[in-house]
Parts: C-alpha cells; structure tokens; sequence
C-alpha cells in the first residue's frame, strides 16, 4: 500500500477538515489514521492517507492541498511516508 503523510497547521476555523477531506474523497485517497488537536487558538492535524488509486501524480497532489490549505488559511504539507520516515530518522 502506498502511504502519504499530510500535516495541517494554522489558526483554527470553520472547515479546515471538511476541506482536507473534501479534495481527498474527490481524488480517490482513504484515511487510514487521523489526529488532531488545538491548542488555544491554533489548529494541529496529521493523517495518513492512502494512495494507491489516486489518478492525479503525487507532485500535483501536494501542491493542489497545499493551494487548498492556502484558501482556507492554514499551511499543508504532503509527503509520501517513505521520505517522511527517511527524513525522521536518526
């Protein structure tokens, strides 16, 4: 299985998950894991995600959330989960 890691951060506001799930359901990625939290005001998110039938290359997958985040004012980040592991670990 082919697996993302997207983080959300930024103030938090009506619809920032609605709209992360929105664009995943449109492009054919499940959740498999989610967490959130807020911390006074700021909105913290991490799921992970698969893949595997997305039809879109993952490149213009993540610079599509990332123009979604910046719509609705919070900052994305997407990365398939073998590079996200790489760069965590020591």
């Amino acid at each position: 299985m082919k697996k993302a890691i997207i983080t959300v951060v930024g103030k938090d506001t009506i619809g920032i998950i609605a709209a992360i799930c929105n664009y995943l359901a449109e492009n054919q990625m499940n959740i498999l894991d989610i967490s959130q939290t807020i911390v006074q005001e700021y909105f913290n998110m991490m799921m992970i995600v698969d893949v595997n039938k997305a039809k879109k290359p993952f490149a213009q997958i993540s610079a599509e959330l990332e123009t979604v985040g910046e719509g609705i004012g919070v900052k994305v980040k997407c990365q398939l989960e073998d590079i996200f592991d790489k760069m965590h670990r020591l």
